[in-house]
């Protein structure tokens, strides 16, 4: 196997993972580190190949144990890289549609003579002379009747000026009544011939008109056709020994079609590769090399979970008959040793620890919320306002539906100030500031968050740095952090950013590098309470 790499450096000492882990999160494993390091240096032997990879792209590594019980690792990218799905050193795609002569590219290259056509058409001579002569026709009509309108308020003004008079006579009356009529008729009239005349040069478009839905239905027959043959020959294997194609995958697990690009990230690549060659996987991880796409949060040698709306169907599928980790995210930390910081007739305030969700889930255990309502045996116990799962600090719930309001209102008219103490990876270039990045959710990356500043959400944190301190021999900053928005995972991606302050927080599997925890903590809650009056601070340190 030419595409199975052999660790250039000695990892006898380097322990395995007895499970292999969960590719949606995971801490890297030292033998995924080493492999990832190894591929890097690998790309800047291909200067082409270098330059490209440095615009961004999500590379990947699978350790394995071959046939023989020996280690080594495959890589792979997802997509293409250099414009090609065939790089040497990397493994193949599971499904090579992209041959020159194959199916899918004479097929492809038909829509797309077919998209010409009806390009062609549209802009056509015959076409656009009858399309304007159609609109010359509508824009005379308007002018003319707008001229008759104006006219017809005109003589009303006159009419009405007459009657305001007083002493007409009936014949007079009457003759006002008729000139209103007769207007009435004219407008009705020319409307008539207007719309007779723009509907006889419209049937010098019907045909062209018709030609072209004609070609843009085929289009779309061809364009689904070709899609439903490409997931139905994209088969892709498991431990197990068994196959099943992407369109059976996808329907069984999410009843929908595959999106564009399904099975081409390096994930299903690298395992796909495995099986055939009869190799047993003992650990993969993804990492980010070059750029970040315009508006992510892709950070250059950090390492990513699989993404969610093209991979987690495959991966479910190519997973089966491995001993797989569990997903930390699906499994809730430690509520026991959440505790009280304050709590009167009308409120209660916890410190929340890491991994405990806030509120009812579909994943994570006991919430915050559930282990209110359990412990004071009332129902009528409401969380205000939601932190991350993975975030500590002080969460605010109400005991009356009443009261959950009037903390809502607050919160949402920014009468409750909030303030958050995070650990980063690195320091900050101003030691204060403002950022202010309009987020939006990244919906094919779930739960993750993506500046937009077309269509985001205005969102604005103002930081200070507290402190510097050494974290594994590297200086990281200690940072107070006041969101004057709530946008999910704010504070994540203005910390993590570019655009922001470049520092991911420590432990941010999302947006950074995974860790045993987020260092994010929701450190004190101020303002006045709604029912007393009493202004309060509620605090709770960061451990």
């Amino acid at each position: 196997m030419q595409l199975l790499h052999r660790f250039r450096e000695d990892i006898s000492a380097v322990e395995p993972p007895t499970r292999f882990n969960n590719p949606f999160y995971y801490s890297p494993h030292p033998l995924c580190v080493a492999a990832a390091c190894e591929v890097r240096a690998f790309l800047l032997g291909d200067e082409a190949v270098a330059a490209e990879a440095a615009k961004g792209k999500m590379f990947g590594v699978l350790v394995v144990r071959d046939p023989a019980g020996e280690p080594g690792y495959f890589a792979a990218f997802s997509g293409l890289l250099a414009g090609s799905n065939n790089v040497p050193g990397f493994v193949p795609p599971v499904f090579d549609f992209l041959s020159p002569t194959g199916y899918f590219k004479r097929e492809e290259a038909g829509i797309s003579l077919l998209n010409e056509k009806i390009r062609n058409t549209e802009q056509g001579g015959e076409y656009r002379v009858a399309a304007m002569a159609v609109e010359s026709l509508r824009t005379e009509m308007e002018q003319e009747l707008a001229a008759m309108r104006e006219a017809m308020r005109a003589g009303k003004r006159e009419r009405d000026a007459l009657r305001a008079g007083g002493n007409l006579a009936a014949s007079e009356e009457a003759q006002l009544v008729r000139e209103s009529q007769f207007q009435k008729a004219e407008l009705r009239r020319a409307t008539q011939r207007w719309q007779q005349r723009i509907e006889e040069c419209r049937e010098r478009l019907v045909p062209l008109q018709a030609g072209i839905a004609a070609m843009k239905e085929e289009r779309k027959r061809r364009s689904a056709a070709l899609q439903e043959w490409l997931f139905t020959n994209f088969k892709v294997l498991n431990a197990r020994g068994d196959s099943k194609d992407l369109l059976s995958i996808f329907k069984e697990h999410r009843g929908v079609l595959p999106p564009a690009g399904s099975g081409e990230c390096a994930a299903p690549k690298l395992l796909q590769y495995a099986y055939k060659h009869g190799c047993t996987p003992v650990v993969m991880a993804e990492f980010w090399v070059g750029n970040s796409p315009q508006g992510e949060v892709r950070r250059d040698g950090c390492f990513y979970g699989s993404c969610k709306s093209k991979c987690e169907p495959i991966l479910s599928f190519m997973l089966q008959g491995l001993d797989v980790e569990e997903n930390a995210l699906e499994h809730g930390g430690n509520i026991t040793s959440l505790r009280v910081l304050y709590e009167d007739d009308y409120l209660i305030a916890v410190d929340k620890p890491s991994g405990v969700l806030s509120v009812p889930g579909i994943v994570g255990g006991t919430s915050v919320q559930q282990w209110l309502r359990d412990t004071m045996n009332s129902n009528d116990i409401h969380v205000v306002h939601r932190l991350d799962m993975a975030t500590s600090g002080v969460l605010v719930a109400a005991k009356s539906m009443e009261m959950y309001k009037a903390m809502q209102s607050m919160f949402a008219t920014r009468k409750v100030r909030k303030e958050y103490i995070a650990l980063l990876e690195g320091v900050p270039a101003l030691p204060c500031g403002t950022i202010s990045l309009p987020l939006w959710p990244d919906y094919e990356n779930r739960p993750r968050q993506r500046v937009d500043f077309q269509g985001g959400k205005e969102a604005v944190t103002n930081y200070c740095v507290v402190e510097t301190r050494l974290l594994n021999g590297k200086e990281c900053a200690l940072v107070q952090f006041e969101p004057l928005t709530g946008r999910t995972h704010q504070l994540r991606v203005h910390a993590a950013c570019k655009e922001g302050l470049d520092c991911p927080i420590v432990g941010d599997a999302l947006y950074g590098n995974a860790g045993d925890r987020l260092m994010l903590h929701a450190s004190s809650l101020s303002f006045s309470h709604p029912a007393t009056g009493e202004e309060l601070f509620i605090e709770a340190v960061f451990r």
